[in-house]
């Protein structure tokens, strides 16, 4: 042991335990800061006081780089996080400054750390420095003592660290723990993620989820950190100290028994989770294939939620929430699955999940229609502690590049990354883990790093590769093919953090329903979606049981995008809990207060301007090649007429180029609304007359950053030709 604290445990009240804790790996010093009424207003808790604890902790003075020891990793929950009456209600956020964006990444991950940290007493944790050698820290909230462990001893996979951890720790064969640890793919690459693990009690034994955007495990083991290891015995209601007790069991009773009632007509998230929607995204040409080149393929029937259904284990019959009360029970898993390739092969192994977007990025987006491959790149991402979105992506990009001949082996260190190449791709993956060849050197650092390394060593066309390199601000697109949705384009290119679909998932509403046919109704849809869905990471909640399982009656309801019947759900539970008046719109006041400061703290990393939201992969926007054009020209050909082009005589070529100029006009004025519904300048800034409505004009340097700010120029090239939406 290399530092011991003791602490008395707080009584939690109204969802509170009013501290957090702070650790510095480079002085093992540990001390608890107490939370206000200040930081409650204005943050709420979970990202929100992840965020400030981030903004007050980091230097001021200079822009803080991913691997200074000055960064933070801050994990948090949220008044309503730990609640063991409500679905949903076990989730952790996770904020660091991302390898791969330079800004705030976050990220909301499933498992018991994040209520298991809040009933050992804080309501978040801080993590700062680096350490000289491998630890651990060691929560142990049934004691109230905080330890900081010598690690050197321990093993490199994920897996592995949780059962030595486990056994090291627990007093009720594993069932009181809950570990975090990355893995040995997250020391040599830029996607690192995070495993956050809970206890299966049907199987008796640990399973993860995953924190997996922006490379955090990256910052994690940078920091030289196996594990975070929290310990609760048990969680009941009333730890939280609620307000209103009965109420908070009254509206979680009506949630769940709605759940349990209407799932099995709906999405069937019980029984096949996620998996239900390879087949509805390759219906509505939405699933991306092949470096999102098509949104389906009649090979991607392979990798439906059928054949999933026959492959997790026990499949709608088990435990498988990834939080005790949830009734949504949507963590199916794979039992007794035996692996083809790296250090485990041969062994039978569980494999947590695959969830939609592995079985997209890690499957039909790199032409693998094999379940069984799946499942495996998904078993080692996890165990290395990789994100399978980003390894997905990437590898999407990689493909492309070799099958165009843009890059041949040479690049690739003997790979031969043809179009569903499966066993080059485990190759690369295990590389990542090693550290060595072409994964653990170069590719691993995702999509951004390589169009650089590809254009300086190999000569590839940049423009061509900014065309097809589905990346972001530096982080990977996640799995849906948005060509002919303008509003999930912007829904990608003007988030906070890169093109993560938990911000703003507008896909569906505007392609298929059509919900949101102007430029208006388009800007107010990412003005509402971004803020609601902000606030789940705010209370330490999952968005699923908020629109993956409806009310009957929802589609009569004046805006059945919103879920209404559930936004007045969630204003109840929260009043329930603080015991502050609260209705629908208080909820997303809640949240455009930590929105706003977000991107204020973007702006302080030196991004966040409309620069930075510009400039998207065109193929996000639109068909780059004429053979994408061509296996959708009666589409694209319709659209052109449709804004009066005559296209009689022209070639696909010429079509193409109008249909680009059309398409990129319209997200650059689509930028401008959203910005004006927002309270921003043209340039992406939020008004200081916006940051005093919302209250955060008591923090000086925020309004010093937004008036610095406030009358900066947009580059030109950023703005529409027609200027009619800002005025």
């Amino acid at each position: 042991m290399l530092k011991e604290f003791t602490y008395d445990v707080p009584t939690i009240e109204r969802g509170y335990a009013s501290q957090t804790l702070y650790v510095n790996l480079s002085s093992n010093e540990i001390k608890l800061r107490p939370v206000d009424d200040k930081m409650k207003e204005t943050f709420t808790g979970g990202k929100g006081f992840d965020l400030w604890l981030m903004w007050n902790g980091l230097p001021k003075d200079r822009i803080v780089k991913w691997d200074d020891p000055e960064n933070e990793i801050c994990i948090a929950t949220g008044p309503l996080g730990g609640v063991t009456q409500y679905p949903g209600a076990g989730k952790s956020i996770v904020t660091s400054i991302s390898p791969e964006t330079g800004i705030v990444i976050d990220s909301n991950v499933g498992g018991y750390f994040g209520p298991n940290l809040k009933f050992s007493g804080f309501d978040a944790m801080e993590i700062q420095g680096k350490a000289d050698k491998d630890v651990y820290i060691f929560i142990d909230g049934d004691k109230g003592r905080i330890e900081i462990h010598d690690a050197t001893d321990l093993p490199d996979l994920a897996y592995e660290i949780t059962r030595v951890l486990s056994e090291r720790h627990t007093e009720k064969e594993g069932k009181d723990m809950s570990v975090v640890t990355a893995g040995p793919g997250a020391e040599h690459a830029w996607m690192g993620c995070l495993n956050f693990s809970w206890w299966d009690m049907r199987r008796d034994l640990p399973r993860y989820k995953q924190a997996g955007r922006g490379g955090i495990g990256t910052v994690f083991r940078n920091k030289r950190i196996k594990a975070l290891v929290a310990k609760k015995d048990k969680i009941t209601l009333d730890m939280n100290g609620p307000a209103d007790l009965e109420a908070i069991k009254e509206v979680g009773r009506e949630h769940s028994g709605e759940i349990l009632n209407q799932d099995p007509n709906q999405n069937r998230m019980r029984v096949i989770g996620t998996a239900h929607l390879p087949s509805i995204m390759d219906e509505f040409d939405l699933l991306p294939t092949r470096n999102f080149r098509t949104g389906g393929d009649p090979e991607a029937r392979a990798l439906f939620g059928d054949v999933w259904e026959k492959i997790f284990t026990n499949a709608g019959k088990g435990w498988d929430g990834c939080w005790r009360p949830c009734a949504i029970n949507c963590s199916h898993c794979i039992e007794g699955f035996e692996l083809r390739t790296g250090p485990f092969k041969g062994k039978k192994v569980v494999v947590d999940g695959p969830e939609y977007e592995t079985i997209a990025g890690c499957g039909s987006n790199i032409g693998v229609f094999d379940a069984h491959w799946v499942a495996e790149f998904n078993f080692y991402c996890d165990a290395y502690g990789l994100d399978t979105i980003s390894f997905g992506t990437t590898m999407g990009f990689v493909m492309e590049l070799f099958e165009g001949g843009h890059i041949d082996q040479k690049a690739t260190g003997g790979h031969k990354l043809n179009w569903g190449a499966a066993e080059h791709v485990a190759a690369v993956l295990h590389e990542i883990a090693e550290g060595k060849g072409f994964g653990g050197k170069h590719f691993g650092k995702g999509v951004r790093y390589l169009k650089g390394y590809f254009a300086k060593e190999f000569g590839v066309n940049e423009k061509h590769m900014q065309d097809i390199g589905m990346e972001h601000k530096g982080l990977e697109y996640s799995e849906y093919v948005t060509k002919e949705s303008l509003a999930q384009q912007g829904g990608y290119g003007l988030t906070l953090k890169g093109p993560q679909h938990d911000e703003a998932w507008l896909i569906f509403l505007d392609q298929v329903h059509n919900y949101m046919p102007t430029f208006e109704q388009k800007a107010e849809a990412l003005h509402y979606f971004p803020m609601w869905r902000t606030w789940f990471g705010l209370n330490g909640l999952c968005k699923l049981p908020w629109n993956d399982v409806v009310p009957p009656d929802n589609a009569e309801s004046d805006e059945p995008a919103k879920v209404p019947k559930h936004v007045e759900f969630y204003a109840r539970f929260f009043e329930a809990m603080t015991g502050r008046p609260t209705k629908g719109k208080d909820l997303i006041k809640m949240s455009e207060k930590v929105y706003n400061f977000q991107r204020i703290f973007n702006i302080r990393q030196g991004k966040g301007l409309r620069l930075h939201d510009s400039f998207i992969p065109y193929r996000s926007a639109g068909p780059v090649t004429d053979w994408e054009y061509e296996s959708r020209q009666d589409r694209y050909d319709a659209q052109l007429k449709d804004i009066g082009i005559d296209i009689a005589g022209k070639s696909t070529t010429e079509k193409n180029k109008a249909l680009r100029e059309n398409r990129e006009e319209t997200y650059r004025l689509l930028t401008d609304a959203a910005y004006k519904r927002r309270g921003w300048t043209r340039n992406g800034v939020p008004r200081p007359e916006k940051v005093k409505e919302l209250g955060l004009d008591w923090i000086p340097e925020v309004m010093n950053i937004v008036q610095k700010h406030h009358d900066s120029e947009p580059p030109k090239e950023t703005l529409p030709k027609i200027d009619s939406a800002w005025r």
